[in-house]
């Protein structure tokens, strides 16, 4: 199992599909959105189906056997 990735956000939230897009788990936002809506994505332990779901500091998201942890830049 891969190692958690850490994202570093600089903003208050960040969409689910383009967080996706950004640490390379998809090519694309549209990607990430089709991803979300297979019910493939989990943040938090629970299946996400809003494919633009703000994702905050503090909250795991889950594809897979990959892991992101969010993480304020504060």
């Amino acid at each position: 199992m891969p190692a958690p990735v850490p994202f570093l956000l600089e903003a208050e939230h960040v969409e689910l599909n383009q967080l996706l897009k950004l640490v390379g788990l998809c090519d694309s936002g549209g990607a990430g959105k089709a991803l979300v809506a297979s019910g493939a994505v989990r943040v938090d332990g629970a299946v996400e189906l809003r494919k633009t779901c703000k994702i905050r500091a503090g909250q795991t998201v889950a594809l897979g056997s990959h892991s992101i942890h969010v993480h304020a830049a504060d």
